[in-house]
């Protein structure tokens, strides 16, 4: 079976595994970055927020957060998105980390081709990658509230100019942000539109907590 030995072998993993080619713009396609994805992983497997827990990743997409959960010991991992191509690139990533890998994560993983507002298990944790809310007014809001909704810590994207949004909206439903990691968010030239191959952009993953 194997083993995730550290955060940069976590990194490593989630780097080989496959990715969106073309992505739809209305939906804010855009993988979280794997040295991203597993430092914040690593910060909550060793809050103890990983192992043996329930997890939601949600606009999961290729699945980098919920696989790496899974490969850090994570008990369960729903996997919900919109969209039906993403959740084929999640297949071929769940039989990548089982067969190539041997994390035997298959039957850990519940995938949910749906609106997240239609999600309703609960969960431990959430860590999740959601629209930025710039193409589809709300769509970050959406994806808090449902969060904050099944949750009880949430580990959530988002443009680091929202911190004051993220903060009230917790606030208006029981949370607090407990850590900030700010980023330089790499994206990818994934839409005939963009005229630089690679965009830079300023994202925090907050971490909140139910007070």
């Amino acid at each position: 079976m194997g083993e995730i030995r550290s955060k940069s072998g976590l990194a490593i993993v989630l780097s080989r595994m496959k990715d969106f080619e073309k992505t739809v713009v209305e939906l804010e396609q855009y993988s979280t970055p794997s040295e991203i994805a597993a430092e914040v992983l690593w910060n909550a497997f060793y809050r103890r927020e990983i192992e043996d827990k329930v997890i939601l990743d949600a606009a999961c997409g290729p699945g980098f957060l919920g696989l790496g959960a899974l490969m850090l010991g994570a008990k369960k991992v729903f996997f919900v998105d919109i969209s039906e191509k993403s959740l084929e690139i999640l297949k071929e990533n769940i039989k990548f980390v089982d067969e190539e890998l041997g994390f035997d994560v298959k039957d850990r993983c519940v995938i949910i081709n749906d609106d997240i507002k239609n999600f309703d298990n609960a969960v431990d944790v959430v860590i999740q990658n959601p629209p930025f809310g710039i193409k589809k007014k709300h769509a970050d809001k959406w994806f808090l509230e449902k969060a904050f909704d099944v949750g009880k810590i949430v580990y959530s994207f988002h443009k680091s100019e929202s911190a004051d949004f993220v903060s009230a909206l917790g606030k208006d439903h029981g949370f607090k942000i407990t850590d900030v990691w700010k980023f330089d968010f790499m994206l990818k030239q994934t839409a005939k539109f963009h005229t630089r191959k690679i965009h830079r952009i300023d994202v925090s993953c907050f971490r909140l907590e139910k007070i």
